[in-house]
């Protein structure tokens, strides 16, 4: 018997079944992960407790979707659940894109810079000068936790990134825990404290003044022999930042003021220039170059130093040879103004 040849070939067959998959494929990804109707960047933000009906018929209002099915069907082939947060949704993104943000929380984040050197109330400021940031930087009445009673010395000087819509307060606490954490690690390491300190609150204490004295790393070791070399000898330390943190009632910033001579006097346990010894505590939140330059002082008779003009500081080991290094000091700061 003889068979009959088939009208059409089987690779025009197989074609033919093909095509139609191929064109509902390109159709779907162009519908889910090309398609867009975002035309600008836009901040979204999706609340605890909203739900993806919700969620899909905001989008369509502000024209990121034309379709809340499809919205719906993405979410739920992404894993279904939404998360709460701020949201930056870029010009063009897809609804696969869109959905695939809200389902991983790939929430919009900002960049929080901590300086170091910086006081807890100048910290407080800066927080609340970040926009992208929500919430108080004080804690309400009633409310004991750690956060709440800051003091300097307590956070540490870093750049956070978080989520945009963060809680101030919770970037304080990040900020907290880490110093907590940096300097466990700088006690475990620290087996005997340079004479005379006797306990970690003397080393931030005099690791705040050294932060505020200079800000060249390469300095703060010699800084540190410095104010080391007059404990020891029981003179006075003479700071000026501590005479700064006193007169501005722990901001630690003369905004523009000058430091005069008759500030000297104030009277205030943190007035170094009156009183024998360290400070009763820190004066600024620090960085571990200048803990780890008071754990690790430079080995020096110095006993002063003075700005070179230079962004640095001259050093003398007898106050005669300070008064030169001061009188050129006093000589560039003549021919500045």
């Amino acid at each position: 018997m003889v068979k009959r040849k088939s009208f059409f070939p089987r690779r025009v067959v197989i074609q033919m079944l093909v095509a139609p998959v191929i064109i509902i494929v390109c159709a779907l990804m162009y519908m889910f992960m090309i398609h867009s109707t975002a035309n600008m960047p836009v901040v979204f933000t999706i609340a605890r407790g909203d739900t993806v009906s919700g969620v899909a018929g905001r989008l369509m209002d502000e024209k990121l979707i034309d379709s809340e099915q499809t919205f719906k069907m993405a979410v739920r082939m992404n894993g279904g659940t939404i998360q709460s947060g701020q949201y930056d949704i870029p010009s063009g993104a897809s609804v696969w894109t869109i959905a695939d943000m809200f389902v991983n929380g790939r929430v919009a984040s900002t960049t929080i810079v901590i300086p170091e050197g910086l006081t807890i109330k100048q910290v407080k400021k800066l927080l609340l000068q970040a926009s992208n940031l929500t919430g108080a930087v004080e804690c309400e009445k009633g409310n004991y936790a750690p956060v709440c009673k800051l003091t300097d010395g307590q956070i540490f000087p870093d750049t956070y990134t978080v989520a945009k819509g963060t809680k101030r307060l919770a970037v304080l606490e990040l900020a907290r825990k880490k110093m907590e954490s940096v300097t466990d690690g700088l006690k475990k390491n620290a087996r005997k404290l340079p004479r005379p300190l006797k306990n970690w609150n003397d080393v931030l204490t005099l690791a705040s003044i050294v932060q505020k004295e200079t800000p060249q790393v390469r300095e703060m070791p010699i800084v540190a022999s410095v104010y080391l070399n007059r404990l020891n000898k029981g003179m006075r330390l003479q700071a000026d930042p501590t005479v700064v943190y006193a007169l501005t009632d722990g901001l630690g910033d003369m905004q523009g003021e000058p430091l005069l001579r008759g500030h000297l006097k104030i009277d205030s346990p943190y007035n170094t220039y009156r009183n024998a010894g360290l400070p009763p505590a820190p004066i600024a939140n620090v960085g571990q170059d200048a803990i780890r330059a008071v754990l690790k002082p430079a080995d020096t008779n110095y006993l002063f130093f003075v700005a070179d003009g230079r962004g640095g500081h001259k050093f003398a080991k007898d106050y005669q040879t300070h008064q030169k290094n001061h009188a050129d000091w006093r000589e560039i700061k003549k021919s500045r103004k």
